[in-house]
């Protein structure tokens, strides 16, 4: 399949903590295929119940496959910013700890009742995943679901956010990257 060929080899970086991937699919780096969009999106809807009111993305990584996912399944595309409009009384601030980056997380979008799923490219640290599952809880509405395409579990990110909300992470691919050799494997 497409997404797992993307990943396998990919090349790797020292990002902050972590050693990340950098490919088309969640870089553009070569550009991102329409193809393997559509592979991401449609296996990303097989896993998810969509059974809510609203898609929740954050704007770096996760935005492009939340946009995709929001036309396929017809759902409002709230996004989630590393800044903020400073518009009194609009949004929800909450702080981001993630494998690559450390700040403050602005979401605008989620109101009160809402029942969200959230959809992110990478679960890795799950310091994003955290961030956008408190924003929600902060702004009174219900997180139902969390979708990513990939999962990076030697980083733990799925455990962090079963243990800390109880709700259970569902991914496409796992994949795993060698620390000696930089190498990614895709897991089975």
């Amino acid at each position: 399949m497409l997404l797992e060929e993307v990943y396998a080899g990919a090349p790797t970086v020292k990002s902050g903590r972590h050693i990340t991937t950098v490919n088309e699919f969640t870089d553009q780096s070569p550009a991102l295929r329409p193809e393997v969009l559509a592979e991401a999106t449609s296996r990303l809807i097989e896993l998810g119940s969509f059974e809510t009111g609203k898609i929740l993305v954050e704007e770096d990584k996760g935005a492009i496959l939340g946009s995709a996912v929001s036309l396929a399944v017809g759902l409002p595309l709230a996004v989630a910013r590393w800044y903020t409009y400073d518009l009194s009384g609009h949004g929800i601030s909450v702080p981001l700890d993630s494998e690559y980056f450390a700040g403050t997380l602005y979401v605008n979008g989620v109101e009160p009742g809402d029942r969200v799923t959230i959809v992110d490219d990478t679960i890795s640290t799950g310091g994003t995943l955290i961030a956008l599952i408190e924003a929600v809880r902060a702004a009174g509405a219900r997180v139902e679901e969390v979708l990513v395409a990939v999962e990076k579990p030697e980083n733990g990110g799925r455990q962090r956010v079963a243990e800390r909300f109880g709700i259970q992470v569902r991914s496409v691919i796992r994949i795993a990257v060698d620390p000696e050799s930089g190498r990614v494997a895709v897991l089975g």
